[in-house]
């Protein structure tokens, strides 16, 4: 009895503490997308903002996918509506959450994975912490007291944020790099840490869960990728029946020039780099035949207008836009 005392107390002061944070839980957690509400990452989140079931493609990854792809020159191009969810240095935990909340507003044919963010350890405090926050995401929105205070509680709405770019972050700037053979081929594997392989599996399933295909995406980058990376998301591909296109291989098809096509010497690409990207996408997306031209969808003007807002700025030599 002295046994079981400590430890039905202890049981009983755990599940009130869970009970505690769950309900401060369901307070704490932003009622809309924008920073002013806590939102962490808003152009990444900005998805949210978007109108239901409106976006034919969902693209989740670092920096490298929000520099590479523009979804208004897909937009031009194909009438198809798509959304960078990209974070600087993000980790597929991330990848995994933002794709989670994207499937909550958007039915999307076709998920894109850019690859580089595979290859990015995980620290073990993050994993534990993305895991928990799941279910009790006070623990991600604790500062979010601050808000809070300056506005009281509320459990409604409010205003919801969408990039005006889509996600895509604008850069013209040009400092080019001397490529130096960056994909030279080799039987050498980069072995890709064991939770991030687990992390895309359920990446697959969530995307065959929602009848999503998915697309696992290299694209340009002398600085942070090679063919030993090839290699070992090519053999992963393979063995879960995911479709890879690694853009580092085909330059003839991408026609990256790296003494114009890059900002920062080879780890990102500028607008022009980006627009052969989407160029190649947009093409590929067309091959798919899994979307329709929206480009006369009244539904769908403002994408025009923002087509337009984009265009200007990039005539007027707008340079860095994050």
């Amino acid at each position: 009895m002295k046994i079981i005392k400590p430890i039905l107390g202890f049981t009983a002061f755990a599940l009130g503490l869970l009970i505690i944070l769950a309900g401060l839980s369901y307070l704490f957690v932003p009622r809309t997308n924008t920073q002013a509400a806590g939102m962490e990452e808003i152009i990444a989140n900005g998805i949210q903002g978007e109108p239901a079931n409106s976006i034919d493609v969902v693209v989740v990854g670092d920096s490298e996918s929000y520099a590479s792809i523009s979804p208004l020159l897909i937009w031009k191009d194909t009438g198809y509506t798509s959304y960078v969810c990209g974070s600087g240095r993000q980790y597929l935990s991330y990848s995994k959450t933002l794709l989670e909340r994207a499937f909550e507003n958007q039915s999307p044919k076709l998920v894109i994975l850019e690859t580089l963010c595979i290859y990015r350890p995980i620290p073990s405090k993050t994993i534990v912490m993305d895991e928990v926050s799941r279910y009790l995401p006070i623990l991600r929105y604790h500062d979010r007291w601050k808000y809070i205070a300056q506005h009281g509680w509320s459990t409604s709405g409010g205003e919801v944020y969408t990039s005006p770019y889509k996600g895509h972050r604008l850069n013209s700037k040009v400092s080019g790099v001397e490529p130096s053979n960056y994909m030279k081929e080799t039987s050498n594997i980069a072995e890709i840490p064991v939770y991030n392989r687990i992390l895309v599996e359920q990446i697959q399933e969530m995307c065959q869960e929602h009848g999503a295909k998915l697309l696992l995406l290299s694209t340009p980058s002398t600085v942070n990728w090679n063919y030993q990376r090839h290699n070992g998301v090519s053999a992963l591909a393979q063995e879960l029946g995911i479709e890879y296109i690694d853009l580092n291989t085909i330059p003839d098809q991408v026609g990256i020039d790296w003494s114009t096509d890059t900002y920062d010497r080879g780890d990102h690409l500028n607008h022009s780099g980006c627009v052969k990207v989407s160029q190649f996408l947009s093409n590929y997306l067309e091959g798919t035949k899994l979307f329709s031209d929206r480009r006369n969808d009244s539904q769908y003007a403002n994408w025009n207008t923002l087509l337009q807002n984009y265009e200007t700025d990039v005539s007027s030599g707008k340079g860095d836009q994050r």
